[in-house]
């Protein structure tokens, strides 16, 4: 009883999966039990409009020392406040 349970849920495993390639579209892998890399179509290529050149990104400013020394005495700020 339980051996014929078994294959017959991996007989409906099998079916489910071949329903689902053969709705997504897979038909050779559906037919031929092997997967097949899809080749682009050469039009739909051709068609796409041409990607424009990205613009360089601006350089990052550097810190300054004033800069630094404020972001230390946060730093310290909230250290001391958290270790209360």
């Amino acid at each position: 009883m339980i051996f014929e349970l078994v294959v017959c849920g991996v007989i409906l495993l099998a079916v489910g999966y071949w329903a689902t390639m053969f709705v997504m579209g897979r038909r050779d892998d559906v037919l031929h039990g092997k997967f097949v890399e899809e080749r682009p179509d050469i039009e739909r290529a051709r068609a796409m409009p041409p990607v424009p050149p990205a613009r360089p990104a601006a350089p990052a400013a550097q810190p300054g020392a004033d800069s630094l020394q404020t972001l230390l005495a946060v730093i310290k700020r909230d250290l001391h406040d958290a270790a209360r």
